[in-house]
């Protein structure tokens, strides 16, 4: 990674923007003094050569109009002065950028925010598929750590989202590692999503973290159908193909295309937040034992119901799909409903009281 070199040339064109201006500064006040005459004091002649370079339009405080040499003196110091001013302003703020990213103390700030998440998720990698992944965890509200070894991914990641992910808690290093992911809280984590452009690499990150975590939900990226396997074997939930996915997706558009349209509408319209979520009922929640009509999910809440989860110990299917509204929600079963995320997260928040 030449993060650190390309810091340190920043530094360098810094340090020479600021060393032109001093050396116009010094040019000028000397040119306004020497060619303005002995009336002219150094702090008018500072005065000048500052109101110059800025351009802020204020009247001369040294007279050129009866001084053509100095008139001439002044005219290159403006041209010359809103070169190099354009140039100290550009510089100064790729700095800045740069002290934003690498400053210890807001890493630290940054650092402290992770420490305090709890079941959260973790998106290893920053590839084109770890982009759309972040993206829309970020529109929907759910929180997450993003672990690249490439800073200029973090930055190119803000520069395309910058309405929404201005504000991306992230850990630069090598998602392969232990001690990287330790940084990203992944002790406190509820899951973690391995994108990284090598299927090795993410065989390495899902051994890494269910030796560790046994309960923990993964899903991997796989290019290659043989390692999907491996993975899976390893621990993985899940398996996502990017070709497979990019297959049937445009085998949808050619046969359904409306359907497509409708799934569209609830992912890529910027307002909307219509989402196919699931509402955990747990064997403790008020909503255990109650039949769906008794809940009245399409009233209270504007949901509609789509399949319901049972355990796996339950007679009958696992998942029934549109269920009939006498069927009972069991304990640690699973809701899942169709609505806006914000009538999701009430419902959620009634089925855990």
């Amino acid at each position: 990674m030449n993060g650190g070199a390309d810091a340190m040339t920043l530094r360098k064109r810094l340090l020479f923007a600021v060393g032109l201006l001093a050396v116009l500064i010094t040019v000028s006040v000397t040119g306004y003094r020497v060619l303005g005459g002995s009336s002219v004091t150094f702090l008018q002649a500072l005065y000048m050569a500052v109101i110059t370079l800025a351009g802020v339009g204020y009247g001369e405080i040294v007279d050129t109009s009866h001084n053509a040499a100095l008139r001439v003196f002044n005219i290159g110091i403006v041209l010359f002065g809103v070169a190099i001013t354009v140039y100290v302003f550009s510089v100064v703020a790729a700095f800045l950028v740069e002290v934003e990213v690498t400053n210890p103390f807001w890493r630290r700030r940054m650092q402290k925010r992770i420490d305090e998440l709890r079941d959260h998720f973790i998106v290893c990698g920053l590839g084109d598929t770890g982009r759309h992944a972040v993206a829309e965890l970020q529109k929907t509200g759910t929180p997450h750590v993003v672990v690249d070894i490439s800073e200029e991914k973090i930055k190119k990641l803000r520069e395309l989202h910058p309405e929404s992910l201005s504000d991306v808690l992230y850990v630069a290093g090598d998602a392969t590692e232990e001690e990287v992911l330790e940084k990203a809280g992944l002790e406190r984590a509820r899951g973690l999503i391995t994108v990284l452009p090598n299927d090795k690499d993410n065989l390495v990150v899902t051994v890494v973290v269910r030796q560790h975590f046994p309960k923990m939900r993964i899903v991997t990226r796989s290019a290659d159908h043989k390692f999907a396997e491996r993975m899976m074997r390893a621990g993985a939930n899940a398996t996502v193909s990017p070709s497979q996915i990019g297959g049937l997706r445009m085998a949808s558009e050619l046969i359904r295309p409306h359907v497509v349209g409708f799934l569209d509408l609830m992912l890529k319209e910027k307002g909307s937040t219509l989402r196919v979520e699931e509402i955990e009922v747990h064997a403790s929640s008020a909503w255990a034992g109650v039949a769906l009509h008794d809940l009245n999910l399409k009233g209270r809440y504007n949901l509609l119901v789509l399949g319901l989860k049972k355990p796996r110990e339950t007679e009958g299917p696992e998942l029934v799909a549109n269920p009939p509204d006498n069927s009972v929600v069991p304990g640690q079963g699973v809701i899942i409903a169709m609505g806006d995320l914000k009538d999701i997260q009430r419902a959620r928040s009634d089925a855990l009281a």
